[in-house]
């Protein structure tokens, strides 16, 4: 990142990224797999899953996909769960409160942009303290096409009024980056999310990897 212009503005991914979101969505999961009779999943084989969505949840909690039977009404009943148990245990990520209370105070506007659709990313973003304060907030169906698309923080760089090129992307999944790329911005692997479990880090082609939300600052000046 040396040499680039100051950025106008960061956008963030939100769950593994600004939230740790794991412990809720995991909870939905294994509730869903007590009443299929079957054991609990500990929370560290579910983790690298979150970043995946419902469709990756489901996919390690009950080995289906979408079109397999069963899979849309467990689908609608894990929709309707976590639709009651919103932040139960979410919390933003060690030095997040930090990283945005120094972008605000340098006026380098910030936002989210995440897959997750806006009937519960508003909600996580009320009880965290962070809707009123962000510049724009992109929801999986604020736009025509979700990430690893281009649409949705193109979107977020016209809510910000911002240039992509003098934009960064955060995110803690392949497809951040990828959608980070596509829109012509630059891409930000965070190393404390959620990761996945596909391609290395190394290996998604980010501009850089911070280990830790403060060390975004110092890519900043």
């Amino acid at each position: 990142m040396a040499g680039a212009a100051r950025p106008l503005a960061v956008f963030f991914d939100l769950d593994g990224t600004l939230a740790d979101t794991a412990a809720d969505l995991g909870a939905v999961l294994n509730r869903l797999r007590s009443e299929a009779g079957q054991a609990p999943l500990p929370a560290a084989t579910i983790r690298p899953h979150v970043s995946k969505g419902v469709r990756g949840l489901l996919g390690i909690g009950f080995a289906l996909e979408p079109g397999d039977d069963g899979y849309a009404e467990l689908h609608q009943r894990f929709l309707a769960y976590y639709g009651d148990s919103l932040c139960v245990a979410t919390t933003l990520f060690e030095g997040v409160p930090g990283l945005l209370a120094s972008l605000e105070a340098e006026g380098i506007k910030w936002g989210v942009v995440t897959n997750k659709t806006s009937r519960y990313t508003l909600p996580v973003m009320a009880t965290l303290g962070l809707g009123r304060r962000a510049a724009c907030i992109v929801s999986g169906d604020s736009s025509p096409r979700p990430k690893p698309a281009a649409d949705p923080l193109l979107l977020a760089c016209t809510l910000a009024g911002a240039l992509p090129a003098r934009c960064l992307y955060v995110g803690d999944d392949l497809r951040d980056m990828q959608a980070a790329r596509a829109a012509g911005m630059g891409a930000i692997a965070a190393a404390w999310g959620y990761l996945g479990d596909g391609l290395p880090l190394d290996a998604w082609g980010a501009d850089a990897i911070i280990q830790s939300p403060g060390e975004l600052t110092g890519l900043l000046r």
